[in-house]
Protein backbone atom coordinates (compact mmCIF):
# COMPACT_ATOMS: atom_id res chain seq x y z
CA UNK A 1 0.00 0.00 0.00
CA UNK A 2 2.20 3.03 -1.60
CA UNK A 3 1.25 6.20 0.86
CA UNK A 4 2.03 8.81 -1.08
CA UNK A 5 1.28 11.83 1.79
CA UNK A 6 1.16 12.04 5.53
CA UNK A 7 0.29 15.60 6.74
CA UNK A 8 -1.88 17.06 9.43
CA UNK A 9 -3.26 13.55 10.36
CA UNK A 10 -4.24 12.46 7.05
CA UNK A 11 -2.94 10.08 5.00
CA UNK A 12 -3.38 9.84 1.62
CA UNK A 13 -2.25 6.75 -0.49
CA UNK A 14 -3.52 3.91 -3.36
CA UNK A 15 -3.74 0.58 -2.72
CA UNK A 16 -1.07 -1.85 -4.59
CA UNK A 17 -3.72 -4.21 -6.66
CA UNK A 18 -5.78 -0.98 -7.82
CA UNK A 19 -7.78 -0.05 -11.02
CA UNK A 20 -9.10 2.58 -13.04
CA UNK A 21 -9.61 5.28 -12.59
CA UNK A 22 -6.70 6.45 -10.98
CA UNK A 23 -7.87 7.64 -7.48
CA UNK A 24 -6.46 8.00 -4.01
CA UNK A 25 -7.32 7.09 -0.31
CA UNK A 26 -7.81 9.49 2.04
CA UNK A 27 -7.95 8.37 6.03
CA UNK A 28 -8.47 10.82 8.89
CA UNK A 29 -8.83 9.30 12.06
CA UNK A 30 -11.72 6.76 11.40
CA UNK A 31 -12.94 8.67 8.33
CA UNK A 32 -12.12 7.99 4.69
CA UNK A 33 -13.23 9.33 1.37
CA UNK A 34 -12.02 7.91 -2.14
CA UNK A 35 -10.93 10.74 -4.44
CA UNK A 36 -10.46 10.45 -8.93
CA UNK A 37 -7.05 11.88 -9.67
CA UNK A 38 -8.04 13.62 -12.71
CA UNK A 39 -11.48 14.59 -12.15
CA UNK A 40 -11.19 15.39 -8.61
CA UNK A 41 -14.46 13.71 -8.70
CA UNK A 42 -15.56 12.26 -4.81
CA UNK A 43 -16.33 9.23 -5.24
CA UNK A 44 -16.79 7.83 -1.82
CA UNK A 45 -16.84 9.72 1.13
CA UNK A 46 -17.10 9.49 5.15
CA UNK A 47 -14.91 12.88 5.69
CA UNK A 48 -16.29 15.82 7.86
CA UNK A 49 -17.16 18.66 5.52
CA UNK A 50 -14.28 20.82 6.12
CA UNK A 51 -11.69 17.86 6.57
CA UNK A 52 -12.95 16.72 2.97
CA UNK A 53 -12.51 19.93 1.79
CA UNK A 54 -8.93 19.83 3.08
CA UNK A 55 -8.58 16.55 1.50
CA UNK A 56 -9.34 17.91 -1.70
CA UNK A 57 -7.27 20.78 -1.96
CA UNK A 58 -3.88 18.72 -0.80
CA UNK A 59 -4.84 16.31 -3.84
CA UNK A 60 -5.48 19.43 -6.11
CA UNK A 61 -1.74 20.94 -4.73
CA UNK A 62 -0.81 17.35 -5.78
CA UNK A 63 -2.68 15.61 -8.08
CA UNK A 64 0.84 15.69 -10.77
CA UNK A 65 2.70 14.34 -8.42
CA UNK A 66 0.30 11.24 -7.69
CA UNK A 67 -0.91 10.45 -11.05
CA UNK A 68 3.26 10.26 -11.43
CA UNK A 69 3.09 7.79 -8.48
CA UNK A 70 0.70 6.16 -9.51
CA UNK A 71 1.98 5.59 -13.22
CA UNK A 72 5.56 4.30 -12.10
CA UNK A 73 3.62 1.96 -9.47
CA UNK A 74 1.51 -0.03 -11.97
CA UNK A 75 4.00 0.65 -14.72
Amino acid sequence: MPTLLNTNGFKFFFYANEHEPKHIHVVYGEFFAKIELKTLRVVQNYLKPKDLKFALNIVKENQEKFERRWDEWFA
